[in-house]
């Protein structure tokens, strides 16, 4: 079963994904994070979310690439994975290359499916990141068309969606 869940930057969905993953019966929580903190920014970022779920019980799995390869088939589990935008980036502008929009769409994909395959619930954090109109330069362009393409595919494998706005989640 997957579950996306996904907002606007500090739309509040990250705090709303760990408290839905907390109300699954499901034995085991998994927390997966894909952020690389390469600077003080990200570090912060990166505390602030691991403060935000002291004491909900998570397994916290950093990784930043290959997730389908990330556990072993757990079926009593749930895995939080936060967030797809990082991990697009990450396999996208891997190890100083540039991997195209297509090889990067159908990798993760893949990968998400894989992942499913192994729990019982896997919840997907996302950005929707079209909302700025902004110009951007060729590479962001094309890593905004990856995201995208990679969100409209978990829509149509989710079992449900959820629109975070300002912390509200209104299912879709």
């Amino acid at each position: 079963m997957i579950t996306l869940i996904y907002g606007g930057s500090s739309s509040g969905k990250s705090a709303y994904a760990e408290d839905y993953v907390c109300q699954s019966n499901c034995k085991n929580r998994y927390y997966l994070a894909t952020m690389l903190a390469q600077d003080s920014e990200s570090q912060e970022r990166v505390k602030r979310h691991r403060n935000l779920r002291a004491g909900k019980d998570f397994i916290t799995l950093e990784q930043p690439y290959d997730i389908g390869n990330t556990v072993e088939t757990k079926e009593d589990s749930i895995i939080l994975l936060e967030c797809m935008s990082n991990l697009v980036a990450n396999e996208m502008f891997r190890e100083g290359k540039i991997n195209s929009q297509a090889a990067t769409v159908s990798k993760i994909i893949n990968d998400i499916k894989e992942l499913d395959s192994k729990v019982a619930q896997l919840v997907i954090v996302s950005n929707d990141v079209f909302e700025d109109g902004l110009e951007y330069d060729e590479y962001t362009k094309d890593y905004l068309r990856a995201l995208g393409k990679i969100n409209a595919e978990i829509a149509k494998m989710a079992d449900k969606s959820v629109e975070v706005i300002v912390g509200i989640g209104v299912e879709r």
